[in-house]
């Protein structure tokens, strides 16, 4: 039992680490800096986008973990790194594709304050892109 809770910490942890680099990826493709415009100024479309981005790096790191419990835990633990960073760049890349084919800098639209639907397309681009690297992992 001990050891299926340090297996548990230890996805967990990754897990944190890549949510946290998520966020960091998202904040370099925002102008200003994201914690504040969610946090102080209440972008709705900042949030949108950020959880759809957790969302999707969740449903990675979930699926990693589910499709590789049976190899050892140093091998699945890796595999879950990998895919998770393979996840982010992905949902990074989408986020500029996207930004170059629409008018306009989406990075505006998705730290104004005032609702813009640039955010759903956004969210729904990185949970796509999301399923499929799981779809991938199997």
């Amino acid at each position: 039992m001990l050891e299926d809770i340090g297996y548990a910490v230890a996805y967990a942890g990754v897990g944190v680490v890549m949510l946290g680099l998520g966020f960091f990826a998202l904040d370099v493709l925002t102008p200003g800096k994201l914690a504040k415009h969610i946090w102080e100024d209440r972008s709705l479309n900042a949030s949108i986008v950020l959880s759809s981005g957790f969302l999707g790096i969740g449903l990675i790191v979930f699926t990693t973990i589910w499709v590789h419990a049976t190899a050892s835990f140093g091998e699945a633990l890796e595999w879950t790194v990998v895919f998770g960073l393979v996840g982010i760049a992905l949902q990074a890349v989408a986020y500029v594709v996207l930004d170059l084919a629409t008018p306009g800098k989406l990075g505006d639209a998705i730290c104004d304050t005032k609702f813009h639907p640039a955010s759903l397309v956004t969210a729904a681009s990185q949970v796509a892109v999301s399923l499929v690297v799981v779809a991938s992992i199997a």
